[in-house]
């Protein structure tokens, strides 16, 4: 029987650090390849998921219980997103 050596993906993990630019608010959690979660000061808990798009952009996607959402992109300088209410969060990994 042959065995093949699981490939690991080039997407980002680590620990995620987001802050809100409109809100004193911070999110923080880690993520490993394509899947991501944060954890809010409020105790809320988003999933969110990582694909590619190009050599220097990851697009972001994530979601909570009560169905509230932030999307947005990372480049070489940090990730940014934006949520339904068009507030802006600025992160980046470690």
């Amino acid at each position: 029987m042959l065995y093949a050596r699981k490939k690991r993906s080039q997407l980002p993990g680590g620990y995620y650090q987001m802050e809100s630019s409109a809100l004193p608010q911070r999110m923080y959690g880690f993520g490993d390849g394509e899947f991501v979660r944060l954890r809010d000061e409020k105790g809320d808990t988003w999933q969110g998921s990582v694909e590619v798009q190009n050599e220097d952009t990851i697009r972001y996607h994530f979601r909570n219980k009560a169905g509230r959402s932030l999307s947005g992109v990372a480049d070489g300088n940090g990730i940014l997103l934006r949520d339904e209410r068009g507030n802006t969060w600025r992160g980046f990994v470690f």
